[in-house]
């Protein structure tokens, strides 16, 4: 195999060499996580390879790896990213020490988007339209991109408990902030709330400088919360600080949100509410008449049930590098019309 900027060869050696033996990679680095990009030597098609390398130095990371590869294998969905092979050049389960995402390339990301363009109210539309059909599969996500949603390293199933450490500070939930002991699905609302009204406004909405702060610029605009909803909070501290802030009314959302449609704008009020449980849900908004001109409950599918089965358990390294392992081994890729074509 040559690699198309040199006549050098080189291949990535594979339990299965289906990936291996077809990829031209322009990476990979020693770094965990890092991302490059190649070409599939049968498709043609550019590719996004992701390297795990040293997965198994702590429990932690362990079991987020396997976390990531399961859930990965598991998405099938338009607006959530899939995998289209993994493989290890490590041989034997005893050499195994980490290994290789192969996912379908993205040109782009949200944040690029916003920053060389301005967008319309007709693309706003499109592109939070496809981050809430993405949200409404059910799987915690933190890193959000338009049409596919991606990384699950820190992805968590809806039905489990969640801390406080992992959403980008000026998108993160006030429940986040304040370290709630439960968080639902609409943690991620906020978020897309957030998203919504940069893309409107052209900037952040709130922009703090510490946790803090952002609470402060949060509550600018969405005004002192309720003795009701300080009673749900589980830390005393929390309590007690916001208890010593200064009273402030709740802004007119309209007039934060100069340039956005009266729908936008109540769509907007909907995910931005400080209590969670108040707060829409990503089914709720997908319903919301902002999205009336290219709602399709078709298109609106819900996931196939995910069973976690060692995600929450408390394994050893050996142990998670072996169910690990016989993961890599057992994955099937996803046909593409020319593998149908030669099945046939």
């Amino acid at each position: 195999l040559s690699s198309p900027s040199s006549s050098a060869v080189r291949e990535l050696p594979s339990p299965s060499t289906r990936a291996a033996a077809r990829l031209w990679p322009r990476c990979c680095g020693e770094r965990g996580g890092k991302q490059n990009s190649a070409v599939d030597g049968r498709s043609g098609t550019k590719v996004a390879i992701k390297k795990l390398y040293r997965p198994f130095q702590s429990q932690i990371l362990a079991k987020r790896a396997y976390r990531e590869l399961r859930l990965l294998k598991h998405m099938k969905h338009e607006n959530v990213i899939g995998i289209l092979d993994v493989f290890t050049p490590d041989v034997t389960l005893e050499k195994f020490n980490g290994f290789y995402l192969v996912m379908p390339f993205m040109g782009t990301d949200l944040s690029k988007i916003m920053k060389h363009e301005k967008l319309t109210e007709d693309r706003i539309q499109f592109l939070v339209y496809q981050i809430l059909k993405g949200l409404k599969i059910t799987v915690w996500v933190y890193f959000v991109l338009p049409l596919q949603i991606l990384d699950f390293g820190m992805a968590r199933h809806t039905d489990s408990e969640m801390t406080g450490y992992v959403v980008t500070r000026w998108y993160r939930a006030p429940e986040v902030i304040l370290n709630w002991m439960h968080y639902t699905q609409t943690v991620d609302i906020w978020s897309v709330g957030c998203i919504m009204a940069e893309m409107i406004m052209g900037r952040p909405l709130f922009r703090g400088n510490d946790h803090l702060d952002q609470l402060k610029e949060i509550m600018k605009i969405t005004g002192t919360p309720s003795q009701d909803f300080v009673q749900k909070l589980k830390s005393q501290e929390a309590k007690n600080y916001i208890k010593s802030l200064p009273k402030v009314q709740k802004k007119d959302f309209a007039s934060v949100l100069k340039h956005a449609s009266p729908l936008a704008v109540n769509l907007l009020e909907n995910m931005l509410v400080l209590d969670a449980e108040e707060r829409v849900t990503a089914a709720e908004a997908l319903m919301h008449p902002y999205f009336e001109p290219i709602h399709d409950p078709e298109e609106e599918i819900e996931a196939e049930k995910y069973y976690e089965t060692f995600d929450n358990m408390d394994l050893t390294l050996d142990e998670w590098k072996r169910v690990t392992y016989k993961e890599i081994l057992n994955f099937k890729p996803p046909q593409t019309s020319e593998s149908k074509e030669t099945a046939v």
